[in-house]
C-alpha cells in the first residue's frame, strides 16, 4: 500500500524515526492508526454512555438546568489532559 502524506506529515514521520522512537515509517503509521482506533473506541464508549444517561433521564423524568460554562470547563479540562498525555507519550 502506498500512502501520500503532506510535507508536514512526512516531516513528522521522519522526525519520529530519527528520534529513535520508531525504527521505520511503517511503524510510525501503524502506531498512529492504533491510536486512531483507540480514540474511535473511546468515542463510541462515551456515546453509548451518553445515550444510556439520556434514556435514564427520560425514564426518571427529572431534569436540572444546564450549566454551560461548567460543561465547557469540563471539556477544556479533558482536552488539556489528553494533550498532556499525548506529549508524555511523544517524549518516550
Amino acid at each position: 500500500m502506498n500512502v501520500n502524506l503532506t510535507p508536514q506529515l512526512e516531516e513528522m514521520v521522519r522526525a519520529k524515526v530519527s528520534s529513535g522512537m520508531y525504527t521505520s515509517a511503517s511503524e510510525v503509521v501503524r502506531e498512529a492508526l492504533r491510536l486512531m482506533q483507540e480514540q474511535d473506541r473511546l468515542r463510541q464508549v462515551k456515546l453509548e454512555q451518553l445515550r444510556r444517561d439520556s434514556r435514564n433521564s427520560l425514564k426518571n423524568g427529572s431534569s436540572e438546568p444546564m450549566d454551560a460554562p461548567a460543561l465547557q470547563g469540563d471539556a477544556r479540562t479533558g482536552k488539556t489532559a489528553k494533550l498532556k498525555a499525548a506529549a508524555r507519550h511523544d517524549k518516550k
